[in-house]
């Protein structure tokens, strides 16, 4: 028999992952050309060329002991370097290997920092709406989630909430710039105002609060806007990356933790991170994602393509009648349901085999998440089934 605490989270598995299994079966049954699975964000654009010219590489390295074999838990020591030599090249700070972590992807790096933070009972605050997964990374720990009302009107964090919200067990505020799901970028105005609310709260208080920056989004930015780095306005900030966005990698499972010298109880946070990677079962990040992505620091995907995407949706479903703000960054549109229900309204979506994601499981009941990381030629294909289930309402 497995545990309650199990048994309770396979009872609410991941509504997005759902989806997504329902969508390959649907695809089956109809054909894939005529379903419209808008669920998962996972990207369409193929990684960067040099990416699979530097696996290719790596994979043929004559050193294959070293290649293939354990390394220090933080990670390759060139690796690190590397990584914090490119953060000091875009944000002019001062990182060296000490401060870089390697982690499963952003979510590996989430867990790591929560082990490593959190004791039973501490508070973790996020702003709604934000990704439904934060509920498990601070429960693995026995912390406890502070879910903050969203502003519906910009989707910017809400600030005048986040005061009253801190208390003494108060551990750590996630930060998710560029946002999923609304694909809203915090603007440095917000960051500011949160930053200032912190440093008050601690002085009162007597007592560290960190930022965890969950920045898998940073490069998915459109029109020149600004994504500023937080650890520049806030001192006790830890930064966690993944390059499954911005490299397209997802599967591939690599990121990490950018642990600032300037935080408080820094070397022990920098040690415990190392130890948290070990005893939770990673060990290490995966040995060839390191080698491979220390080659290609400096490449992207063609934002272009997103973009694209991004404007044929936007501009239709609005023509339609549908209300949502245009995202800034990430690939996600933020929808307002078209009733109050928005699982019933995802479940009317399903009837024309359009998968979307409800709003409740982000923390914002009454809109859902329609992911734009999918073939251009699918969107054009799903307009008349977003017009058609515009007009029944």
């Amino acid at each position: 028999m497995i545990s309650d605490k199990m048994a309770t989270l396979v009872k609410n598995s991941s509504v997005i992952r759902a989806m997504f299994e329902e969508g390959k079966k649907m695809a089956a049954e109809f054909g894939r050309e005529n379903v419209y699975d808008f669920s998962l964000g996972n990207p369409s654009v193929q990684p960067p060329k040099a990416v699979t010219d530097a696996i290719v590489e790596v994979a043929y390295d004559p050193d294959m002991n070293y290649v293939h074999g354990y390394m220090s838990n933080v990670g390759f020591d060139e690796v690190r370097d590397k990584i914090a030599a490119s953060i000091n090249k875009r944000f002019g700070t001062a990182f060296t290997k000490g401060n870089i972590v390697m982690t499963v992807g952003a979510a590996g790096g989430m867990n790591v920092i929560f082990k490593v933070l959190l004791n039973p009972g501490d508070e973790v605050i996020t702003f709604s709406p934000f990704f439904g997964e934060y509920r498990n990374y601070v429960s693995n720990f026995d912390g406890k989630l502070i879910e903050l009302a969203p502003n519906t009107e910009t989707f910017q964090p809400n600030v005048d909430a986040l005061e009253e919200s801190i208390t003494p067990r108060t551990k750590a505020l996630i930060v998710n710039s560029p946002n999923n799901p609304t694909g809203v970028v915090y603007s440095r105005e917000t960051l500011n105002k949160i930053a200032a609310i912190l440093e008050k709260k601690q002085k009162e208080l007597g007592t560290s609060i960190y930022i965890v920056s969950d920045e898998p989004y940073r490069e998915l930015a459109y029109d020149g806007v600004e994504v500023p780095y937080i650890p520049q306005i806030y001192r006790n900030t830890i930064v966690g990356y993944s390059f499954s966005k911005s490299l397209s990698l997802p599967g591939d499972r690599i990121g990490y933790l950018a642990i600032p010298s300037e935080i408080d109880d820094f070397d022990d946070v920098f040690a415990a991170a190392g130890v948290a990677t070990r005893i939770l079962g990673f060990v290490n990040a995966p040995s060839l994602a390191q080698l491979f992505v220390s080659k290609c620091l400096d490449e992207k995907v063609d934002l272009d393509i997103y973009n694209r995407n991004r404007e044929l949706l936007y501009n239709s479903l609005r023509k339609y009648g549908y209300e949502c703000i245009k995202p800034e960054g990430a690939f996600y549109l933020f929808v307002k349901a078209l009733e109050p229900d928005d699982k019933a309204f995802a479940a009317k979506a399903k009837e024309k085999r359009l998968l979307l994601v409800p709003g409740s499981t982000f923390g914002c009941a009454g809109y859902v998440r329609i992911a734009y990381c999918v073939d251009y030629d699918m969107i054009l294909r799903s307009l008349p089934a977003f017009e058609a289930l515009a007009a029944e309402y």
